[in-house]
């Protein structure tokens, strides 16, 4: 079975647990995505709660149009910022050094904070950059390590990179991305990817972990949720847990929320992770950023 170096030792029983980075940054093992909810109060109230119940990492990104309303949340919470770990992420359309500085400078306005703990390029090959886009990844990514060493971000990623993509980065990147936020889940493991994140000391993050709600019709996974008492959800994301990646489920039920957040007075054996992990196309597979008409 896969295990994750990042894994190396984080104790798994402890809500509060922690991956550290290639840089040293502690980054929470489980962060609350915000894709898909809408601005004003939807997005509000679910960052709220979330953080009531005990998430200390959010996701959002400038493509999801909510960074106002999870930045009002944040404030809002009381709780002190160095106690939280916030990403957003760079859109599409930003394809120079000066593009993405304004971009990142946006977005901490619309956030309402002077620094972000993660800033990821959201998509590597992009429709408006397409025949490009190894140029423009260099171009955003060195106006990413400018800020980085400027103190305006922790963390350094990347989202929806293949190898390839990888492999053009890092060969006129000064810093190493620190993460790659990938579609990860027992439908699709995308394994090449997660083998070079591992090589190059990249933390896989792994977006969908609940496959778009399309999980719950999988029998073998009711049949295992059963056996622990815990439900398909809680199964899914604990098996994404035990293998070292970093899921983001996102929920605006305050139930579902707190629900997602109950992983660690369990763990999976051998034997039903090897069944999860067998999976395979059961519901959905990741987009192939290279075709993606976006």
């Amino acid at each position: 079975m896969f295990k994750s170096k990042f894994l190396k030792g984080v104790d798994l029983s402890y809500k509060h647990a922690v991956y550290t980075l290639s840089n040293g940054v502690k980054i929470p093992v489980v962060g609350f995505g915000t894709w898909q909810v809408k601005d004003g109060n939807e997005a509000y109230l679910s960052v709220m709660e979330a953080l009531k119940v005990g998430y200390r990492h959010i996701d959002t990104a400038e493509a999801y149009r909510n960074e106002e309303s999870v930045g009002r949340a944040i404030k809002d919470s009381g709780i002190p910022r160095e106690e939280l770990f916030i990403t957003t992420k760079l859109w599409n359309q930003h394809g120079t050094y000066e593009e993405a500085k304004e971009a990142l400078e946006n977005s901490l306005k619309r956030l309402g904070l002077n620094y972000v703990d993660l800033y990821i390029i959201h998509w590597p090959h992009p429709l408006a950059h397409r025949g490009n886009s190894t140029k423009r990844n260099s171009e955003v990514y060195r106006a990413m390590e400018d800020a980085y060493l400027e103190g305006k971000i922790r963390s350094i990623g990347v989202s929806n990179f293949k190898v390839h993509h990888l492999e053009d980065l890092l060969k006129t990147a000064r810093i190493k991305p620190m993460v790659n936020q990938i579609f990860v889940n027992p439908s699709d493991q995308q394994k090449d990817v997660v083998e070079f994140n591992e090589k190059h000391d990249i933390l896989t993050e792994a977006y969908s972990p609940l496959g778009t709600g399309k999980i719950f019709g999988v029998t073998q996974l009711e049949e295992i949720a059963n056996k622990y008492n815990k439900t398909i959800g809680q199964v899914v994301l604990r098996w994404s847990l035990d293998h070292g990646y970093l899921p983001l489920p996102k929920s605006v039920t305050p139930s579902r929320i707190k629900e997602n957040l109950g992983l660690f007075d369990f763990k999976l054996d051998a034997l039903d992770i090897e069944i999860i992990d067998n999976l395979y196309g059961a519901f959905g597979l990741a987009l192939d950023p290279d075709t993606a008409d976006f």
